[in-house]
């Protein structure tokens, strides 16, 4: 098992950094605009590198659920590419907008129970398989579509890989009695961003927690909260997380 460590400070609710009491933060280091540039494409790349090893995974023939983000975004030439006859099922309007200019066949997410195959990006994936996704407000729509796959594929560039996984968790809130909700769960913040593919409002808890179990399933039993970006380890069977130049092929069942 690896870990990776991340440092996140204490925000409050309204997500700005609380200054611990033995003194003033330190002081921030000098912006290196080459530094961060270089960072970004390295990231790219790897994003890239797994995204290119997923597309192999996809075999003709085969129903195939597409997410949504900057990974599955090099997901969808690289599944182009390989002119499959597969039929495809995306899980936001840009995901389809893009696919089928590349000639992905996309159809709608009606009359099919089983996918063979949904492949997708994640913001945190820690050590035990647990995933925060939703970063682009999809993840309920994420959650329906890698329940639903035979073999749900997470893929990932260096970064998203921590020692555990930790806020901010997206949530999409029912709009109707959004304030009792919001006060139900404590601390969480409305993200400034459209409603979700299915008109739900988008937001984020940001409230510590030790066991993402326990979270959960005090998330999952909030009324007025239709879903959230903790995904459990035994959702996905498959982890392509790219490293300099490797792959990390993690197979969780």
């Amino acid at each position: 098992m690896i870990g990776w460590k991340i440092h996140r400070p204490r925000v409050t609710s309204d997500g700005e950094q609380i200054r611990p009491d033995s003194g003033p933060l330190p002081p921030a280091e000098p912006f290196r605009a080459d530094h961060h540039l270089a960072s970004a494409a390295m990231s790219d790349q790897e994003k890239a590198d797994a995204a290119r090893a997923a597309a192999q995974l996809v075999a003709d023939g085969q129903l195939v659920g597409l997410g949504t983000g900057t990974t599955v975004a090099h997901l969808l030439p690289a599944l182009a590419a390989r002119a499959l006859a597969i039929r495809c099922v995306a899980t936001s309007p840009e995901t389809e907008r893009v696919a089928r200019a590349l000639g992905l066949d996309v159809v709608p997410f009606t009359g099919i129970e089983r996918l063979d195959i949904a492949i997708d990006g994640a913001d945190q994936i820690d050590a035990d398989g647990w995933l925060v996704k939703g970063g682009g407000g999809a993840h309920t729509r994420e959650k329906v579509v890698a329940a639903a796959a035979a073999r749900f594929v997470v893929i990932a560039s260096s970064e998203k890989a921590v020692a555990r996984i930790g806020p901010p968790i997206p949530l999409e809130l029912l709009r109707f009695g959004v304030d009792a909700t919001l006060g139900a769960l404590g601390e969480v913040r409305l993200r400034a961003v459209p409603p979700s593919p299915d008109g739900g409002v988008i937001a984020d808890y940001l409230g510590s927690f030790e066991n993402p179990a326990a979270l959960t399933a005090r998330l999952d039993a909030t009324p007025g909260l239709i879903g959230h970006g903790i995904f459990p380890p035994d959702l996905t069977a498959d982890i392509l997380l790219a490293a300099n130049g490797r792959i990390e092929h993690r197979v969780l069942r």
